[in-house]
């Protein structure tokens, strides 16, 4: 009779023990899950843009002369990228809008002093920043 008490006994501690090795193991994998898609939300790339594209866009500011009159985050004689990408939308209009501003030069939107034109850069080149630029809206971190 102690001998079958003792047998019940052990087989509910390991049956106990499984069943909490699982259950922990369910909740770990839905949460490494939940983390995942929360991640793959914030460095989601716009459809208006290709991962090379942005890439190739960052290299080309920090290959001009951009960065005299700009920076990523804080004012300087022009607007920072992050107030640009927060004021236009994410889209092709916007691309095309802005990529013409960088070539042929821009005044009054963000204040009195103008935009100096860059008619060496191509639109291509131009569509290439613009749309790194716009990328940097609520990306904290992850394509800057």
């Amino acid at each position: 009779m102690k001998l079958k008490i003792l047998i019940i006994g052990t087989l509910c501690i390991v049956f106990t023990a499984i069943t909490c090795h699982t259950f922990a193991q369910v909740k770990k994998t839905s949460t490494t899950k939940k983390a995942a898609a929360s991640v793959a939300k914030t460095t989601a790339i716009p459809a208006f843009a290709t991962v090379q594209e942005i890439e190739d866009g960052k290299g080309l500011i920090a290959k001009s002369d951009c960065l005299a009159c700009h920076n990523t985050e804080k004012k300087l004689v022009g607007p920072a990228y992050i107030a640009v990408a927060e004021k236009y939308p994410q889209n092709q209009n916007t691309v095309n809008t802005l990529s013409q501003k960088i070539i042929s030069g821009g005044s009054g939107v963000w204040g009195a002093v103008p935009m100096a034109p860059h008619p060496t850069i191509t639109l291509a080149d131009a569509n290439k920043m613009i749309k790194y630029i716009l990328t940097l809206k609520n990306t904290p971190g992850s394509l800057k």
